[in-house]
């Protein structure tokens, strides 16, 4: 039988990790993304989950065990953790410094069965893309869908123009040469156009495939507030990871394993904005008298290195996640607001789910069918969940934080574990097993009572 073929537009994490399921299923892949270099981010602006500016890396991203076990399944959970920082505790607090609740890792071990761990984005990207063959990922391209494609046995393939960054488009004859790039013939060339079994769409939350298979779908809409990130050197004396929730905003400090601190902040603002002088001064006018250590890490991150970027999030489920020989995943389907931090683990997922249904022999159709069935309610759930969160950050007025401050403290003291209950349903997730041949370590039970939840 012929090697199926796929291209896989967008070469950020969910681009990646669907590149690297496709290949272990017997898959030729090519990534083609539009960066110079790899490890373009989302362009969603999630600050707890690593989305934001492409291109740029200042920022990590939460991997709750969902992702993780998602991770195991392409073999490369372990190699994640291993760059990870496990965060021993967390709290959650007031500007001024009080503590209104607590958590530790063993809480989301109890519940979950493994912790929530941060990694920076670059080495989780590189870790992904490491695992690919030579020549598989092309950068400097744009990619733009022309047909969808019917994947119905016998039915006409994908088809999608690449036009190179210097403005010359792709040509070939199918037989190698450019081709659609190395790892062997992953694409064939027709005219300045390739082909395909089928098209992944990662392109992000503008997405242009999105846009050509769904026209009449409402774009993501501004979620209220934008967001800020950065990453720098630890400043002198203990650094706890917190969340720290204030007048129409929040602040977060997460430590890196390699000693680095990721901080982020969001604000209540009209979308669009930047500062009138550098967005490190916008920081320390919103945030700088808060508790120690915000002013250390404000007076530590260079003004450039500062990151900001709108908050968006879905306006509407999709009609599906999958059109004729296209399947959409990640922000490009479902974009989310950060504050369950699941914006890049629902994309690990997509990427897991999707080349478990393309196995070597499974019918196109059904496949995506069933990709559709499993993700789209999964994921508008998670929207919905992760939006109604965000709106209480933005509460600005004193009777509401005080409001706000007593559901968080109260409940906190009757139940410890409070602070991961947000997580319920969402990081018990595990992946459709058996999705790959068992090379090495595989933790998954042979059966779960949430496994296809």
């Amino acid at each position: 039988m012929e090697q199926r073929t796929a291209l896989v537009i967008g070469g950020g994490i969910g681009g990646l990790t669907a590149a690297v399921a496709l290949d272990r299923r017997g898959w030729a892949v090519t990534v083609l993304e539009r960066a110079a270099g790899p490890d373009p981010g989302s362009a969603s602006g999630h600050p707890a989950d690593g989305g934001g500016t492409p291109r740029r890396n200042g920022a990590g991203i939460g991997l709750a065990p969902n992702a993780q076990r998602a991770l195991d399944t392409l073999e490369i959970g372990d190699a994640v953790r291993a760059l990870a920082a496990r965060q021993a505790t967390g709290e959650l607090r007031l500007p001024g410094g009080r503590r209104l609740a607590r958590t530790d890792d063993a809480a989301a071990v109890r519940r979950f069965g493994g912790p929530v761990l941060v990694v920076h984005r670059a080495e989780l990207t590189g870790t992904l893309a490491g695992r690919l063959p030579e020549g598989m990922v092309r950068t400097g391209v744009t990619a733009s869908l022309v047909d969808p494609g019917d994947p119905r046995p016998g039915g006409r393939p994908a088809r999608v123009r690449v036009v190179e960054a210097g403005g010359g488009e792709t040509r070939g004859d199918g037989a190698g040469g450019d081709g659609a790039g190395g790892g062997g013939e992953t694409g064939r060339c027709v005219g300045r156009e390739l082909t395909a079994d089928l098209v992944v769409a990662a392109d992000g939350i503008h997405s242009g495939v999105r846009r050509a298979v769904f026209p009449g779908q409402p774009e993501p809409r501004y979620a209220g507030f934008t967001a800020w990130r950065f990453v720098v050197p630890a400043p002198a004396g203990p650094c706890t990871a917190h969340e720290t929730w204030g007048p129409g905003g929040l602040w977060g400090t997460v430590p890196l394993r390699d000693g680095r601190i990721y901080a982020y902040a969001t604000a209540a603002v009209p979308p669009g904005g930047r500062a009138v002088d550098d967005e490190r001064a916008e920081l320390r006018r919103r945030f700088g008298s808060w508790h120690p250590p915000v002013p250390a890490l404000l007076a530590a991150v260079e003004p450039a290195a500062v990151l900001r970027n709108d908050v968006y999030t879905a306006a509407a489920p999709p009609p599906a996640f999958h059109r004729g020989r296209v399947a959409l995943l990640g922000d490009a389907v479902h974009p989310m607001t950060p504050n369950l931090g699941q914006g890049g683990c629902q994309t690990i997922e997509d990427a897991v789910v999707l080349a478990h249904e393309a196995g070597p022999d499974a019918d196109l159709t059904a496949a995506l069918a069933a990709y559709t069935r499993q993700r789209l309610p999964r994921t508008s759930a998670v929207v919905r969940r992760a939006e109604r969160i965000g709106r209480l950050t933005t509460w600005r007025s004193r009777p509401a934080r005080a409001l706000r401050a007593a559901l968080m403290v109260v409940p906190a003291r009757l139940a410890p574990d409070l602070a991961v209950r947000a997580l319920d349903g969402i990081a018990d997730w595990y992946p459709p097993a058996p999705a790959y041949p068992a090379r090495g370590r595989d933790t998954r039970p042979a059966a779960h009572p949430k496994e296809h939840q």
